[in-house]
C-alpha cells in the first residue's frame, strides 16, 4: 500500500499503459481519476476498476480544462499528489509532406498537454505540505528516430526537456517531476500491429530481450516514481525497453510459437 492516501490524476488512461497505471494505482491504496478525451470510455474503465477509481473527460491541450479538473479533484479530494501525464497522439507522414496541423495536433496533446496539467497540478502541490510527485510518458523515441513519426519524436524529446526544467525549478519546492520512456508495449494497437510477421520481425529485431514490454511493467514504475521509494530522484527519464537503447546490432529474433 505504498500510495494509501494519494489522490493520483492518470491522462490517457482509458486503455493501454494509463489504464494500467490506473490499476496499480488502485492496488497501491491511491485514489485515481482516470481522465481521457474519449469521457465514455473513460468513465467505463473507472467502472470496471471500481472502488476508488473515477473517469474525467478531459482534453489536456486546454488550459481551462487542466485547471478545472485540478480544481475539481481538490475540491472533491483534498488534495492532488500523483499527475501521470500519458495523453498522446502519433501522425504519421514524411518529414517534407507531414502538415502543420498534425504537427501541431502531436505537440498540444503529447508536449502542451504535460505542461498545462503539470502546471495547473504543481501549483497545488506546492502548498501541500506533502507535496507531489508529476510523472511523464516519454518514450525511446525521444532520442531514437523514426523518419515518418516526426511529430512525435520532437514531442517526447520536448517531454524529456520538460521533465528536467520543472524536476530542477521544484526540487526545493517539494514536488518531483520524472518520466518513464518506454519501448514497445503490448497495447492493443501494437498487438494488431504484431499480427503481421514481417511487422513483428522488425519490432523485435530491435530489442535484446526479445519481447515486447508489457503494460503493468511500466505501471509499476509509474508506481515506483510515484511512491517515497524513489523519494531522491527528480528530473530523470526512466527506460525500460527491452535493452532497445544499448543496441549495436540486429538482434536474432525468437520463432513464433504456432
Amino acid at each position: 500500500m505504498r500510495l494509501e492516501n494519494k489522490i493520483a490524476i492518470v491522462t490517457g488512461a482509458a486503455q493501454g499503459i494509463g489504464y494500467s497505471i490506473a490499476e496499480e494505482y488502485l492496488k497501491e491504496g491511491a485514489t485515481v481519476i482516470l481522465a481521457d478525451i474519449e469521457e465514455a470510455a473513460v468513465r467505463d474503465a473507472a467502472s470496471r476498476l471500481g472502488g476508488r477509481a473515477t473517469g474525467r473527460g478531459l482534453d489536456v491541450s486546454s488550459k481551462q480544462q487542466c485547471e478545472a479538473l485540478v480544481d475539481a479533484v481538490v475540491k472533491e479530494f483534498g488534495s492532488v499528489d500523483i499527475v501521470v501525464n500519458n495523453a498522446g497522439i502519433l501522425r504519421t507522414g514524411d518529414v517534407l509532406e507531414i502538415s502543420e496541423e498534425d504537427f501541431d495536433a502531436v505537440l498540444n496533446v503529447n508536449l502542451k498537454g504535460a505542461f498545462l496539467l503539470s502546471q495547473a497540478a504543481g501549483r497545488k502541490m506546492v502548498d501541500q505540505a506533502q507535496g507531489g510527485s508529476i510523472i511523464n510518458m516519454s518514450s525511446v523515441n525521444a532520442l531514437l528516430t523514426i523518419p515518418n513519426i516526426l511529430p512525435y519524436n520532437v514531442s517526447k524529446g520536448g517531454l524529456n526537456q520538460l521533465t528536467r526544467v520543472m524536476g530542477v525549478a521544484l526540487a526545493q519546492r517539494g514536488v518531483r517531476v520524472n518520466a518513464i520512456g518506454p519501448g514497445s508495449i503490448e497495447t492493443d494497437m501494437l498487438k494488431k500491429v504484431m499480427e503481421d510477421d514481417a511487422a513483428r520481425h522488425s519490432i523485435l529485431s530491435r530489442t535484446p530481450m526479445g519481447r515486447c514490454g508489457r503494460p503493468d511493467e511500466i505501471a509499476k514504475i509509474a508506481v515506483f516514481l510515484a511512491s517515497d521509494d524513489s523519494s531522491y530522484m527528480t528530473g530523470q527519464v526512466v527506460y525500460a525497453d527491452g535493452g532497445r537503447l544499448g543496441l549495436n546490432y540486429t538482434s536474432p529474433v525468437p520463432e513464433a510459437e504456432a
